[in-house]
């Protein structure tokens, strides 16, 4: 089944603004949370596709991705859809509602586990890959090394000296949330919120790490096997889940951020998925013909100028561009023909071009079997 649209899942215009987004999905995590529809699966699937839709949406790169790929921007730029859990949901909303949790721990006395221990996250990385034309045509796979925070092997990432500086946290009990009950005129309202002792982990550490000082995090560098697709384009990011900074506690890892940046070829230009070489022949050869040989991002290819071609023509090597993302459209390589006219002639020369002046057929003849440049242009595109 086709996912929906994600702005036709908030309800909103392509054009909303950040405020508007985020205002409509506050309305919908209320109207379909689980605690307001117990046991009701159409409302939880509602609950997740707008939590879904939100991610992505909220996220300018993500949206432009999704504006440009739709729902197949996935593999271009790895955005999550359709790879949310609850535990993701929920974490959301500290941003939405302005607190630890959802607005619904306050009023339904917390989420269960929502409300309990909180799993610390790794920051993202974020990189920058050079690649060559052809690299882009084709696809690459890169290994970079990479500077980041890795896990202490000394504490294997708790932050503790050893098992015995462990203890269960005095505030919270080991919960890693605290509950507070306050008298309203509607009676006793209850709130939930992370401990502020032992940030939501439920332990204290009475003795810490003497490699990390306690963080369970040390900089360390790791070796990186990225597979970048064919089709990229220059300010495109990939994302890599889980290959960014490590998180203390047995967290989840952040996740490695690569910018692409395309390396200028020698003679061939992109357009989109199409590439451009300047071909230039002097007017003879352009007159009575010749074969050249021009390069390709697949090496050399021998192409023919037929007689009498004019400057401004564009020939076609269907397939010889580069591939679009996630598609099995490739572009061609477009040769543009220019008639280069010699600046220094020898007298020998010149008297040979002064004989050909008078002929008529080296007089110019527009109209007559020839198309203009934009009527060529025009042609070509449709």
């Amino acid at each position: 089944m086709a996912k929906q649209d994600y702005y036709d899942v908030l309800g909103v215009s392509r054009n909303a603004d950040q405020a508007e987004i985020k205002s409509a999905y506050r309305k919908l995590a209320i109207k379909y949370h689980p605690d307001k529809n117990p046991n009701n699966k159409e409302a939880e699937e509602k609950f997740k596709e707008a939590a879904e839709a939100y991610e992505v949406l909220s996220n300018p790169e993500k949206r432009q991705r999704y504006d440009q790929f739709g729902h197949g921007g996935n593999a271009a730029g790895g955005f999550s859809g359709g790879g949310m859990n609850m535990e993701d949901i929920f974490s959301q909303f500290g941003d939405i509602f302005g607190g630890g949790g959802s607005p619904f721990d306050s009023f339904f006395g917390g989420g269960g586990q929502r409300g309990g221990r909180r799993v610390a996250k790794g920051t993202n990385l974020r990189i920058k890959v050079k690649l060559t034309l052809q690299e882009i045509a084709k696809g690459a796979e890169k290994k970079i090394r990479v500077n980041k925070q890795v896990i202490c092997s000394t504490c294997d990432g708790t932050g503790a000296k050893d098992k015995s500086s462990f203890h269960t946290c005095r505030t919270c009990g080991g919960t890693g949330a605290v509950r507070r009950v306050t008298n309203t005129i509607l009676g006793q309202m209850q709130t939930t919120s992370t401990c502020p002792t032992c940030n939501g982990e439920g332990v204290e550490i009475s003795a810490k790490c003497s490699e990390c000082h306690g963080d369970g995090l040390v900089r360390g560098e790791e070796t990186i096997s990225i597979n970048i697709p064919a089709g990229v384009s220059e300010g495109m990011q990939l994302s890599m889940s889980g290959k960014g900074n490590a998180a203390p506690r047995g967290g989840v890892p952040g996740d490695l951020i690569i910018l692409i940046e395309e390396i200028p070829h020698e003679t061939l230009k992109r357009d989109g998925t199409n590439v451009i070489f300047d071909l230039y022949v002097n007017f003879v050869d352009a007159a009575l013909g010749t074969s050249v040989e021009i390069p390709t991002l697949d090496g050399k290819a021998k192409i023919k100028i037929e007689p009498g071609t004019q400057g401004g023509k564009i020939l076609r090597l269907k397939g010889k561009g580069i591939p679009e993302v996630n598609s099995y459209h490739k572009g061609d390589q477009l040769v543009y023909v220019n008639v280069w006219t010699p600046k220094a002639l020898s007298s020998e020369e010149k008297e040979m071009l002064e004989r050909l002046r008078s002929s008529p057929n080296f007089k110019p003849q527009p109209g007559r079997n020839e198309k203009t440049f934009f009527e060529r242009i025009k042609e070509y595109f449709e």
